[in-house]
């Protein structure tokens, strides 16, 4: 068998918020993969080690779980009033697929760190001390993300004293906004697809109530008493359960059609990374994952949310940002298990502690609009110089 000499790609390494990626520049890919389609999904499958049928990413830059299967390609935005596009593969662990239908906002964090970084963003914009703002063309859904980003000594600050649950040691903090998180353009083009904040949806054995929205990404929230649980649950506690594992992805794939973003639900496996689901609960004292205490009173409700078929250790950013839209319209069960009315602000549970999200809502004409939601992440590049894969993976 003739050998196939490995070509190797300039990349970085980077966690953005609770999540970690290969970053790459569009110039800096092989000329097929520079454009959508079969040899980009290759080249990312290759790099990140999927498929693997022993779910370890040993022979890739993957780590075997959604938090951290994921490639992102940025360059230069031709799009007036943008900086940069970005671009964000979740990579599935044990098929041959890319999911491109969403985005990630944990690694939005690192989006905008990264396009100082990679030269992508004009010196004269990069102050010596102070904050760059950037501004990011999220192509996977076309929406806007500002991204402020601390800059000491003319380059990207990436230590300091902001502390994230879910993730070990403090870094700097980035503030992201998110304009118009709302209505992604699927599912009739509108935040509540149905046109309700509340919906009933036809399960095996019944039925059960659910907010289903489009903000950051698709979500089905239900109420956790409603399917059995607490909303204190942790990782083990429904990661380790296959008959749960599949319950929740039947209840996925039927609210999928119900937002009208599949016709069917087989099509389900081909659309793994959206809609996420989660479950909310009004908050109680509880311990997580990191074994700390958390007092009722510290949160305003509790979140728990599966990505790619598992529940995930901390929250998806894109979630957080479902979550924050969500609370900030009266009638949701996000809403209602923060226990209800106005807010332009919650601090919410999740498995490795507690976030704070915002975000700014009206209503116009009867119909609520979420101008923008924000949230504090922060971002580290861990390794950079080149990633090999064959080159016959191309």
């Amino acid at each position: 068998m003739a050998s196939a000499p490995q070509i190797r790609i300039p990349a970085t390494y980077m966690r953005g918020g609770t999540s970690k990626g290969v970053f790459f520049r569009l110039e800096d890919l092989p000329e097929s993969a520079q454009v959508p389609g079969p040899a980009r999904d290759r080249l990312f499958l290759r790099v990140i080690g999927s498929p693997d049928p022993y779910g370890k990413h040993t022979d890739g830059m993957g780590g075997a779980t959604s938090s951290t299967s994921k490639c992102v390609i940025l360059s230069k935005s031709s799009r007036p009033g943008h900086d940069v596009d970005y671009l964000y593969g979740q990579v599935s662990i044990d098929s041959a697929f890319v999911d491109w239908s969403g985005n990630c906002g944990n690694l939005s964090t690192a989006a905008g760190a990264f396009a100082i970084d990679a030269g992508l963003i004009d010196k004269s914009r990069v102050p010596e001390d102070g904050i760059c703002t950037v501004r990011i063309w999220q192509a996977n859904i076309g929406k806007t993300i500002i991204a402020h980003v601390p800059v000491t000594g003319g380059q990207v600050q990436e230590t300091g004293g902001f502390e994230l649950d879910g993730v070990t040691f403090p870094a700097a903090e980035i503030v992201l906004e998110f304009l118009d998180p709302a209505d992604e353009g699927e599912g009739g083009g509108a935040m509540f697809p149905t046109g309700d904040p509340v919906d009933e949806l036809e399960i095996p054995g019944g039925r059960l109530r659910a907010t289903l929205i489009n903000a950051g990404i698709p979500t089905i929230f239900v109420n956790a008493a409603d399917i059995g649980y607490h909303g204190t649950e942790l990782p083990g506690d429904i990661n380790d359960d296959k008959v749960a594992l599949a319950r929740f992805e039947t209840l996925r794939a039927i609210g999928a059609v119900r937002m009208g973003l599949i016709k069917d639900i087989a099509d389900a496996p081909r659309r793994q990374h959206t809609p996420k689901i989660a479950f909310v609960a009004p908050p109680v004292d509880h311990v997580v994952s990191s074994g700390k205490r958390i007092a009722a009173a510290e949160v305003d409700l509790l979140v728990r949310a599966l990505s790619m078929g598992k529940l995930h250790h901390a929250m998806m950013g894109t979630a957080s940002v479902a979550i924050a839209t969500a609370a900030a319209i009266p009638g949701t069960l996000v809403n209602l298990a923060a226990g209800g009315g106005t807010r332009n602000a919650v601090r919410f549970g999740h498995p490795s502690g507690t976030l704070r999200v915002g975000a700014e809502a009206r209503l116009v004409d009867g119909k609520w609009q979420v101008t923008k939601a924000v949230m504090s992440r922060s971002a580290r590049i861990l390794m950079e110089g080149w990633v090999r894969i064959p080159a016959d993976s191309l």
